[in-house]
Order: structure tokens, then C-alpha cells, then sequence
């Protein structure tokens, strides 16, 4: 007879499971075909596209834009003059800047913008351009506050312009296969979503070092700080903008913002949380910064508890762990792992063990009886690993935006799609500052206590 497990042995054993996967096999996906530059493409075939924002997140954007096929960059703006010639260096002639974004709106030859400016700004911008007739990329999220998404949304349905929000894991083959795979029913019944996301560095944490010239002289500051509240020039608030929630949403929309947009892909959700529940603090930067650098929520999406997690005080990768009831997925920035579970009893109740021995042993042969497999035919519970590229490479999502430009269609990772990922990162904010549970109300579009 089989010998039966303790409840001890049962768990750990099944435990266990998931390092058994290491000599799984191993599938790598193929990336997206991106056709090489063309130099020969006829200029009346050319995007032409001017860019708003060229500092570290710009200056990356603008980079990976003019390595593709049939487009250019013939404008730039910013408010920070040593990044016009940042811009000059990357594009590698001297194309026209300035520090109004309004001028390239003006500017007939600009089909679509690329616009990498703090968060304050996003939606006067995206508005703007929409409204002035320009397609637009603009960088995650989508919006500071709530309202702010949900005007952006109306002018977008509106214009009808192309707009795509920049959270890139939405076109990456690594959240593809995943979305194929959970659409499948892979886990089964979902029972609780994971992600997490931890930092440990000055970095990290947007303690960014100003540039040394930086001054009121290269820099417009009373336009940069927008309608909120003016305050003295400040080199460090223009670097680490991010700290503060009059200029940026904090780990909420800096990061939670790619957790919730790439779980919202793979999932096939675009709506908001119907309730969100935070804890937080600031426990390792206290360098005056007003946004916590802890922050885990809890979210209701009307289903499996959601529960996503960042930290910059300990460094962890960035996964998903998706839970259901014939196992998880797994997935990083290169790897989607299967842990398979059967779901069943894979060994007699541990529960009999407080039977009499008589009673025990009769229910383990009759268990036995129904259960065991027949030699040679036990069912096999194999993992597997598929491998692919970074879901943070920008390239694929830009390339999906000026295909959209060029067919006029719109995008995955619209005003619809981005609105309802920032919404998270919103109530998250909301749930901390407020120190309580909130909820998204749609009739009035506001996050209620």
C-alpha cells in the first residue's frame, strides 16, 4: 500500500512543488517584428513628431522613437534650456526648440507629440494637443488626480485624436503570452492576485542630482510649477518632483501604475477598483518628501482580492503572482513561469488520522481504491517557463502608437484603459492620505470615503 502523509508531509510536499520546476522546459517568444529604419522612406510618407519633455524619461523616449522606420523628430520643447541641446544631441541636427509646448501645436508640419512632463501637467497637455488636432503619446499615468482623467477622457472621446498612455508592458510579448495563457483558464478559478515591486537605493527613491547649471536664468519656474501653489526655486523639487503630491502621485503612479496596467492586460479588466484599502509610510527617505516611500493596497475589483505592494527600502523584483485553484502563473520582466496544482486530495485526508486505527485503515484502502492510478498510467503535472524580452523595452509601445497615428486607430492603452489604471493609483493615494477605505463613484466621478 502507498504510505499515506501527515498533514505536515502533505503541505510540505506540496510546497516543494514549485522548486521541482527548475528542469522545466523552457519556451522562448519571439519579439515583435519592428522593420528596421528606412532611410530611403519618402519624407511625404514620414510622421513627423514633436516631443514635450526631454529629461530622463524624454531624452529615453526620444532615443528609441528616431530608431524607427518612417518617422522623425523635427521639434522639441521644455522648460529647462540645457535639454534643447540635449535634444539636438540625440536627434543629431538642429531641429527647432523652444520652452511652449503651444508652439509645436501650432506648428502644421507635427503630426503627433510624444509628452514626458511631470504628472502636474499631463492633462493640459494631452487636452491641448488633442483639441488642436495632434495625436499624442503621453507618459504613465495618465492623470494627478481624478478629475484630471476623467476630462481627459471627455476630450478624447470628444476629438477623437489618438492618445496612448505610456505603461509599455501592455504591448510587451511577455504580457501577451501571460493574457493568452490566464484567458485559457491556466489557474483555473483566479482566488487572489500578487504583485510587488521593491527599490533600496537613493535613486530609486528620486533622489535625483539637479543639474549643477540649473537657475531661474535656463529654467522657466513659474511655468513649470504650473497652477499649484508657488514656491521659491528649487532645484531639488524640479529634479525629485515625484516626492510631492502638488507635482507628481508618488510610488502610486510612478510604479503601482505598471503593476495595474500590466495586471489590467493580462486579466482583460478596464474598469476601476470598486475599493481600495492602503497602508504606508515614510520610513526610509525622510528628506522632507510629502508622498510615502511604503505603500501596499489592497483592491477590490469585484472578484479575487487584489493585493500590490512597493517599496523603496528593500529591493525586490517586479512580479505578478497570479493564484487559482490548478495553480500559478508567475510572471517577471522576462519570465512567465506555471506552478500547476490538481486542486484534489493527492493523498487520503489527514483529517482520518484522528479515526481509530480500524476505521483509519479501512478509509485509506477503500481511498486507495478509487484514487490510486493504475501503474503506468499516473497523470503528468508538468510546469513550464516561457522567456522573452524585457516588458519594460519602450521601443514596441512607441511603434504601436505611430502605427495607430498612421491607420488613425486607436491604441490598447488608451484614455479609457489609462484613466481606469491611474483611477488605482488615485484611491490608493486617497486611501493613505485619508487614512481609511475608499470607493470609486461613478455616478459623480469622485473617490468617496
Amino acid at each position: 500500500m502507498k504510505k499515506d502523509l501527515s498533514r505536515r508531509q502533505f503541505l510540505h510536499r506540496t510546497a516543494g512543488a514549485a522548486g521541482a520546476l527548475a528542469a522545466s522546459p523552457t519556451i522562448f517568444l519571439e519579439p515583435e517584428h519592428i522593420p528596421l529604419p528606412l532611410q530611403s522612406t519618402p519624407p511625404s510618407d514620414r510622421l513627423r513628431f514633436g516631443i514635450i519633455g526631454i529629461g530622463m524619461q524624454g531624452s529615453g523616449l526620444l532615443k528609441d522613437a528616431i530608431t524607427l522606420p518612417g518617422v522623425e523628430c523635427v521639434a522639441a520643447c521644455d522648460l529647462y534650456d540645457g535639454r534643447h541641446t540635449l535634444a539636438q544631441e540625440i536627434v543629431g541636427k538642429k531641429i527647432p526648440t523652444t520652452r511652449r509646448y503651444k508652439d509645436l501645436l501650432d506648428n502644421k508640419e507635427i503630426d503627433c507629440l510624444i509628452a514626458a512632463v511631470p504628472d502636474h501637467w499631463h492633462k493640459q497637455v494631452v487636452v491641448d494637443a488633442i483639441s488642436a488636432g495632434k495625436d499624442i503619446y503621453c507618459e504613465k499615468p495618465m492623470s494627478h488626480s481624478a478629475a484630471d482623467g476623467v476630462a481627459m477622457v471627455a476630450a478624447a472621446h470628444k476629438t477623437g485624436r489618438v492618445v496612448e498612455i505610456g505603461s509599455q508592458r501592455v504591448s510587451s510579448v511577455i504580457c501577451a503570452k501571460a493574457k493568452e495563457l490566464l484567458a485559457n483558464g491556466i489557474i483555473g478559478t483566479l482566488t487572489l492576485v500578487e504583485g510587488s515591486l521593491g527599490r533600496n537605493d537613493p535613486t530609486g527613491a528620486w533622489e535625483y542630482p539637479p543639474p549643477p547649471d540649473l537657475s531661474p536664468t535656463n529654467l522657466d519656474w513659474d511655468t513649470w510649477q504650473g497652477d499649484v501653489p508657488k514656491v521659491p526655486f528649487n532645484p531639488n523639487i524640479f529634479a525629485r518632483w515625484r516626492c510631492w503630491k502638488e507635482y507628481g502621485t508618488g510610488l502610486a503612479g510612478d510604479l503601482l501604475v505598471h503593476l495595474v496596467s500590466g495586471m489590467n492586460f493580462m486579466l482583460g479588466w478596464n474598469a476601476p477598483p470598486k475599493k481600495a484599502m492602503a497602508l504606508g509610510g515614510i520610513l526610509r527617505f525622510p528628506d522632507g518628501r510629502n508622498m510615502p516611500d511604503v505603500h501596499a493596497t489592497l483592491f477590490d475589483y469585484g472578484g479575487a482580492p487584489v493585493y500590490l505592494r512597493l517599496n523603496l527600502g528593500c529591493e525586490t523584483p517586479e512580479t505578478y503572482r497570479f493564484q487559482g485553484s490548478k495553480g500559478i502563473l508567475e510572471v517577471t520582466e522576462f519570465t512567465i513561469t506555471y506552478f500547476p496544482q490538481s486542486g484534489e486530495d493527492e493523498s487520503p485526508s489527514y483529517y482520518t488520522y484522528g479515526y481509530p486505527q480500524a476505521m483509519r485503515e479501512a478509509y485509506f484502502k477503500k481511498w486507495h481504491e478509487e484514487h490510486d492510478p493504475k501503474p503506468g498510467k499516473e497523470p503528468l503535472k508538468e510546469g513550464f517557463n516561457y522567456r522573452g524580452e524585457s516588458w519594460d523595452a519602450e521601443k514596441p509601445h512607441l511603434w504601436r502608437f505611430f502605427q495607430g497615428v498612421r491607420n488613425h486607430q486607436q491604441v490598447t492603452e488608451d484614455t479609457v484603459f489609462g484613466h481606469n489604471a491611474a483611477l488605482a493609483c488615485h484611491m490608493a493615494n486617497e486611501s493613505y492620505f485619508r487614512n481609511a477605505a475608499v470607493t470609486w463613484d461613478a455616478a459623480s466621478n469622485q473617490i468617496k470615503s
